[in-house]
């Protein structure tokens, strides 16, 4: 099926879709002040977290509310429908190809940051992550999972769905969101695209087959689109056709033009660099970090209470296990795979207790690192302290207990653990790359390490022993660290940017009669 016969079947199945022609609703006052965004995610911290994107996807919206309509769209994971709030219905979304149909709903949380809910059982509502069945692996219909987030995100900004309210502009995240901005390209539909790349490395490949199933013309199955060394990839539909790429720092967004960085995908990159259309733009984090008023830390403390911290830090050898100790406490807080160097961690540990440091580890991932950590606990028990899962609650103790927190990552988007972790006056330990570069000035609010190796790493973690030996540096460090602050209202900036020159593009205001008189008449 070519895709002027997909775009046909689309608007007969919807019935009435915008034409081409300039909204109405850029008729009203109001308009340019409230542009519709909707921020489309695979997971949020308001109901489920599986990494950064989570605590992105809550905080963003909501630093982005004061200047736009933002909704957030996000499938219906037991998680969701089952957090409390009250599901309003508020539509049907078709099915396409192999895609079926489904409910559409809303929660309003209590501050007013409106949800929308794809209400699907036999797609969402099951245990597990987002992503992975129990036992770890990829679900088998994760194509059409995330095919349904797309496609939803498409319909909703082409008239369908909620009568009372269209997307002028879709915020699309990662690769399970990407083949929203193919839908829009295929339907001929002027909505725009800002695609943000959280991590390159997983782009959501499938065979070249299903492409039918996800309503795809044949095509868009070429080399300089969705094709990807003989499958389909729904990253690349996000990157060639969204009208904006972001990541999620400057540093990243270089490296990922680059054949070490760019999965495949750098030539693509570059191109798009060069077009002006690829830009990084650092996450932030919101005012919950605040380690003074945190309701989850045994006692608030700030830059000139140490008492405070110390009492953290001796309730977290506690709830590990730990002996009592007068060296420093490091701390991993991170998804526990390759990406993230705890390779690295593991090697290091056994030289971190020798210098009579301690060591506490929280997070899941792969089974080999999980079983690894646990063995590496049993061998040191009293020095080493692991658990495999994730609490809020846990994280933000770890944060505001330790001393130093390790992230010998092999690459690295962003990051958040760091800039969580400064706050919280734990110094982070860091590979040159990536967002920690942009976040971590080396020797002064953390420390940063240049190549990818144990001995490297176990150099960059003897400078640590050594500040804290003095104690002078180390108080001005921590203090340093704790006195930066990578926020929201920050990071929000370029972004409104973004947004008000893709939807002005797409959509230019309305010049009401009256209004071009009295230019006329000014003249």
């Amino acid at each position: 099926m070519g895709s002027s016969a997909i775009t046909n079947d689309f608007r007969a199945l919807v019935g009435a879709v915008r034409d081409g022609s300039h909204p109405a609703r850029y008729d009203e006052e109001d308009a340019p002040q409230r542009r519709k965004v909707l921020f489309v995610t695979p997971e949020s911290a308001d109901f489920i977290k599986v990494g950064g994107l989570g605590d992105v996807s809550a905080a963003l919206p909501r630093a982005m509310s004061s200047d736009f309509d933002v909704r957030v769209m996000i499938p219906g994971y037991p998680q969701v429908v089952g957090a409390g709030y009250p599901l309003i219905e508020v539509g049907r979304l078709p099915a396409l190809a192999g895609i079926p149909e489904c409910e559409l709903a809303r929660i309003d949380l209590p501050d007013g940051l409106i949800v929308y809910v794809l209400v699907c059982p036999e797609l969402f509502e099951r245990e597990g992550s987002p992503y992975l069945a129990p036992d770890g692996r990829d679900w088998d219909d994760n194509h059409i999972r995330f095919g349904r987030l797309s496609l939803a995100a498409a319909q909703l900004a082409s008239g369908v769905g909620d009568p009372t309210w269209q997307a002028d502009l879709l915020h699309l995240n990662d690769w399970p969101t990407a083949l929203a901005a193919g839908y829009l390209h295929w339907w001929r539909q002027p909505a725009p695209c800002v695609f943000t790349i959280h991590n390159l490395a997983y782009q959501g490949l499938f065979p070249l087959d299903y492409h039918q199933s996800l309503g795809i013309p044949p095509e868009a199955l070429g080399t300089d689109q969705l094709e990807f060394y003989g499958n389909l990839s729904f990253m690349k539909a996000g990157l060639v056709h969204a009208e904006q790429l972001t990541t999620v720092s400057a540093t990243y967004a270089r490296e990922i033009t680059t054949e070490e960085f760019g999965c495949g995908l750098e030539r693509l990159l570059r191109e798009r660099a060069e077009q002006g259309r690829l830009c990084g733009i650092a996450n932030g984090i919101d005012d919950t970090w605040d380690p003074q008023s945190d309701a989850h830390l045994l006692r608030g403390f700030g830059t000139s209470d140490w008492i405070g911290k110390r009492i953290n830090c001796e309730h977290l050898r506690q709830m590990f296990g730990l002996a009592i100790c007068h060296g420093p406490l490091f701390a991993v807080v991170s998804r526990l795979v390759h990406q993230k160097g705890v390779d690295l961690t593991i090697a290091a540990a056994e030289s971190i207790v020798r210098k009579g440091g301690q060591l506490v580890v929280i997070g899941r991932g792969e089974p080999s690192i999980e079983s690894a950590l646990r063995n590496l606990a049993a061998r040191f028990p009293g020095a080493i302290g692991v658990r495999v899962g994730f609490s809020e609650r846990e994280a933000r103790c770890i944060f505001a207990g330790s001393d130093f927190l390790l992230m010998p990552s092999r690459f690295e988007p962003c990051g958040l653990s760091q800039m969580y972790a400064q706050r919280f006056g734990s110094l982070p330990i860091a590979h040159r790359t990536g967002g920690l570069v942009d976040t971590i000035e080396d020797g002064v609010t953390g420390f940063l390490f240049d190549r990818m190796t144990v001995e490297s790493f176990k150099a960059a973690i003897n400078r640590a022993f050594s500040v804290y030996r003095t104690t002078d540096l180390f108080y001005a460090m921590r203090r340093a660290a704790m006195g930066i602050h990578y926020h929201w209202s920050v990071s929000s900036v370029p972004y409104a940017h973004l947004y008000r020159g893709l939807i002005d593009q797409a959509f230019p205001p309305v010049v009401r009669e009256d209004e071009s008189k009295t230019l006329v008449n000014s003249n």
